[in-house]
């Protein structure tokens, strides 16, 4: 979006605000408390609905699981770190080798 469209936005949004008589706290308040209750979502369904985990399970859970659905199904992906790149094999320093150039230096040699 380039800079005139983006203030042009803000002078919107800032107008409605007023309008309404929304405070920027207001709005951050409003935010804050809808990114804690995201956070809490451990479970979600198709539809929308979400449970932390935490209480009796919601009855669209329960009918989900005694159809044959598992509950891993709803379980919402946290973020897991990504795993650690493959560490590079150590090269082997073969010039002080004292089997080079004889049968015990072959792999094939029985």
């Amino acid at each position: 979006m380039d800079e005139r469209k983006r203030d042009s936005m803000i002078a919107y949004l800032r107008h409605r605000m007023e309008e309404f008589g929304i405070k920027p706290d207001d709005l951050a308040a409003a935010l804050a408390s809808e990114s804690m209750a995201k956070k809490a979502e451990r479970y979600r369904s198709a539809t929308g609905d979400s449970w932390d985990g935490k209480g009796e399970m919601p009855q669209w859970l329960k009918q989900a699981i005694s159809a044959g659905q598992s509950i891993e199904h709803f379980e919402l992906v946290t973020e897991k770190p990504a795993p650690a790149a493959p560490q590079p094999k150590k090269q082997v320093d073969w010039t002080n080798d004292p089997f080079a150039g004889t049968r015990l230096a072959r792999p094939d040699s029985r």
